[in-house]
């Protein structure tokens, strides 16, 4: 979502047109009836931007009767295709909505007065709601009561399960409940899936008890405050008994507010994913399972706040570990060795972007690594300020 939105607010600079304040999908699996403004601070957004581009909160009357042209721009593309067939629409329509815009804009290759303004957006103008500043500011510091924390982010809800077809440890029973979801959601394309085949190939999230070796071996004390950010795990308390059972510091955010707090957010898991991300920007170590959307944009987000650690692990090469030490053919001496030299070169040091031409899915993703906009954090900081003022 907030990946998407600076894209837009990018084209509409580019293109130099006025922007509506963005709708936001209410279709999805978790059917979340938020607007824009129970999430983000609608008055922060259209201030902080002012400079660049108008934002305005609904159409003017003038075009009240108009229905607008609804497309669904091309994924990854460059600034030139909404110049070259973009541009000539909005002249022709005056209105056009865009109903898809996930990965709509390419990471590579913009000029960098776009890249900077991508982080802009993203760093200064979505700002939350008050209310939900407020809540994660103080869950953020009740993990601070006693010192350090990790945010695992784990990322094992029923969805993901079953959108991605990953059912590594699943019952019989639990798999055909996975599979029996995906094929009832039309627009989940993928259907006939091997999940094995794809968890060797690196591309499942890891299970509880696979995430629970791997925290072992990378030297975590039983004693460390692992916050976890996600929804309903898949399979309850019951799945998350190993991890427990190993670190039994474990927090959620039902611990660490009162049931007055949460209910108002409890149908709504756009904003418990914002108090989620508050925790994960702000948490001593970011760990996810998965590398999904949120996970990289809180990796870029740790990144622009100073490079904090953020440890990007390689499933690839951990479920064939794992697998080598659970069939006995590693020790566990050997199985932490290989983890901790596998992962000594993907704590979120200071890179630049992996560059695929023509395969942007396969390279690194821009809100990953905005190393356009990366530098000395007080400097860049103090800049965001200034455009503030």
């Amino acid at each position: 979502m907030r990946a998407a939105i600076c894209d837009m607010v990018t084209v509409a600079r580019y293109l130099n047109l006025t922007m509506v304040v963005p709708e936001l999908d209410k279709q999805s699996f978790w059917a979340d009836p938020s607007d824009f403004g129970d999430i983000f601070d609608v008055n922060h957004f259209i201030y902080s931007l002012r400079d660049e581009v108008k934002v305005i909160r609904e159409l003017p009357h003038k075009f009240s009767g108009k229905v607008p042209l609804s497309m669904q721009p091309v994924s990854w593309s460059s600034e030139k295709y909404y110049l070259r067939q973009i541009l000539p629409l909005v002249r022709k329509h005056k209105v056009i909505r865009f109903s898809r815009t996930d990965s709509r804009l390419a990471n590579n290759g913009l000029p960098l007065r776009l890249q900077k303004l991508r982080c802009r957006v993203n760093y200064n103008a979505l700002r939350f709601t008050p209310s939900i500043e407020a809540l994660g500011n103080k869950m953020i510091s009740s993990l601070r009561k006693t010192g350090s924390f990790v945010v695992l982010h784990l990322r094992y809800e029923m969805d993901m399960l079953a959108f991605s077809g990953c059912t590594h440890g699943c019952s019989d029973q639990e798999t055909a409940e996975l599979t029996r979801m995906r094929y009832a959601y039309p627009w989940w394309k993928e259907k006939e899936i091997d999940s094995e085949k794809k968890r060797l190939e690196g591309l499942c999230p890891l299970t509880p008890g696979e995430t629970t070796l791997v925290l072992k071996a990378l030297g975590f004390p039983r004693d460390t405050r692992i916050y976890i950010a996600s929804g309903e795990i898949y399979g309850g308390e019951k799945r998350l008994a190993a991890l427990k059972t190993e670190f039994p510091n474990i927090v959620r955010k039902e611990m660490l507010l009162s049931d007055d707090e949460l209910r108002l957010f409890k149908k709504h898991s756009n904003q418990m994913a914002a108090l989620d991300y508050l925790v994960s920007v702000a948490s001593d170590v970011f760990i996810p399972s998965n590398d999904g959307n949120m996970a990289k944009v809180v990796e870029g987000h740790r990144r622009f706040m100073g490079f904090h650690r953020t440890i990007q692990l390689d499933r690839k090469k951990l479920v064939e570990l794992i697998d080598l030490f659970e069939d006995q053919e590693l020790s566990w001496d050997e199985f932490c060795t290989a983890v901790k030299e596998l992962h000594e070169g993907r704590m979120s040091q200071p890179t630049r972007r992996k560059v695929i031409a023509g395969q942007p899915k396969e390279e690194d993703y821009f809100y990953a690594n905005p190393y356009e906009c990366l530098g000395p954090a007080t400097k860049r900081r103090e800049k965001l300020k200034h455009t503030e003022t």
